[in-house]
């Protein structure tokens, strides 16, 4: 784990929305932006694909479902195989919108420059490391961008992204984030009772992401040590940010959302592994608690777990003065009983929705404050966790810790930031021991 001086100098949350303000008082400019980096005069919406795996060929499938004049005219990976997959399948789905030939099949490091070129809007969903470098430079080129969680994996990808978001403000392009929880109809109705008082105060809350390994890719014959990285990179730190970002990040939002945008102030963790043992592991932790608290005083009590044959669970329990909330059943009960019956949607298809018709309609969206919020509470989470020591909220935003290289000089021709030891394992970090800030 390597460290390195952001691009960026901090900006606070209160910055970040005074500077939103400002861009959206830019008007007509703005606008004619937004209304002009697409279609060609054709009424077409081109979107590109970065990473070719199992997320962004979903979203690029839910994007394609908002219409017919949605086509897919670019994709990349840095491995050719995963990109020949998905264009066969998304294909098959979709043959009157995917309309990719071999020209615009960019395999390795520099294709996401070519899909750049190449669309209105760019689906970023790859290895997260690059989710900050890849939205900058789609916005700085002036295409809409949708980036999937988390947007970052250490406080230096952070800023970045804040940064990124406040561009897009400037240039009144669209960036939408792989959140998808807000869009979900019955949490939408939920969170608004809660903030009309139907649970009183929030006092804590618990969330739980509990499941077993995600997707695990052996080692396969004739790849580098740092190709195998990257083939099975949701397992490696450097690449991924290990599983509060990845995974707790969503449950983290949906409290951040219920906190009415109100970041913790500190937190400590425990974590580990205690089960998970082999290279396909990586150097991943396979279990997680976090602890926020806020200055209220209220607590969250964040759990996440990679194992297999154990419980999983990934709700949300909101305990106020009042009663209690269970999201993910969308109920209240206490001095409020309700439940939500109205009909639920599919949160994923939502977001694409709202990204092509902000497209469409010149309205650009930004997810830019909650995007770099939720996931800079995971990214606490996650340095609290290694540590193993109590850190706040300004100590962990503010740190200059980056993991692995800057995502500009990574490729298949780097040394690997870390290699599995005599018992084909790992090193991890060691709680108490490993300082990062």
């Amino acid at each position: 784990m390597t460290r390195q001086q952001s691009p960026g100098s901090h900006v606070s949350r209160r910055d970040f929305l005074k500077s939103s303000a400002l861009a959206a008082s830019a008007g007509a400019a703005s606008l004619g932006v937004a209304r002009g980096a697409h279609a060609a005069g054709d009424g077409t919406i081109k979107i590109g694909m970065i990473g070719c795996g199992g997320r962004c060929s979903g979203a690029a499938a839910e994007a394609l479902r908002a219409g017919a004049d949605v086509k897919l005219v670019a994709m990349c990976d840095v491995f050719d195989s995963r990109l020949q997959a998905a264009r066969k399948n998304l294909k098959t789905q979709f043959p009157d919108q995917v309309a990719v030939d071999d020209d615009h099949c960019f395999a390795g490091f520099d294709g996401y420059r070519k899909v750049i070129e190449s669309a209105d809007v760019v689906l970023i969903a790859c290895a997260s490391k690059f989710h900050p470098m890849y939205s900058e430079a789609a916005i700085k080129a002036g295409k809409h961008v949708f980036v999937e969680k988390p947007h970052a994996i250490d406080p230096v990808g952070v800023r970045r992204v804040e940064a990124v978001a406040r561009l897009a403000e400037e240039k009144g392009l669209s960036l939408v984030s792989g959140l998808q929880s807000r869009y979900h109809a019955g949490w939408q109705e939920t969170v608004k009772r809660i903030h009309g008082g139907a649970i009183g105060e929030v006092v804590a809350a618990q969330s739980m992401f509990l499941r077993a390994p995600y997707r695990i890719e052996a080692r396969a014959a004739g790849l580098t040590e740092i190709q195998y990285h990257f083939w099975n990179w949701y397992h490696f730190c450097w690449l991924s940010g290990d599983d509060v970002p990845q995974s707790l990040v969503h449950n983290v939002d949906r409290i951040s959302w219920i906190m009415q945008g109100e970041m913790p102030t500190w937190a400590f963790g425990l974590a580990g592994r205690s089960s998970s043992f082999g290279d396909v592991y990586g150097d991943m932790f396979d279990h997680h608690t976090v602890v926020y608290e806020y200055k209220s005083g209220a607590r969250l009590y964040a759990l996440c777990r990679t194992q297999a044959g154990c419980y999983g669970n990934s709700s949300d329990i909101i305990m106020g003065t009042k009663g209690t909330c269970q999201l993910g059943r969308c109920r209240i009960e206490g001095e409020t009983n309700w439940q939500f019956e109205g009909p639920h949607n599919n949160p994923y298809e939502a977001e694409q929705k709202a990204l092509i018709d902000s497209v469409r309609d010149g309205k650009p969206i930004n997810s830019g404050s909650y995007m770099a919020n939720s996931t800079m509470i995971g990214v606490l989470g996650q340095i609290t966790c290694y540590s193993g020591k109590a850190t706040t909220w300004d100590e962990a935003h503010n740190a200059d810790l980056q993991y692995g290289p800057p995502p500009e000089e990574a490729s298949f021709d780097i040394d690997p930031p870390t290699r599995p030891d005599a018992t084909g394992n790992y090193p991890l970090p060691l709680p108490g021991l490993t300082k990062l800030i």
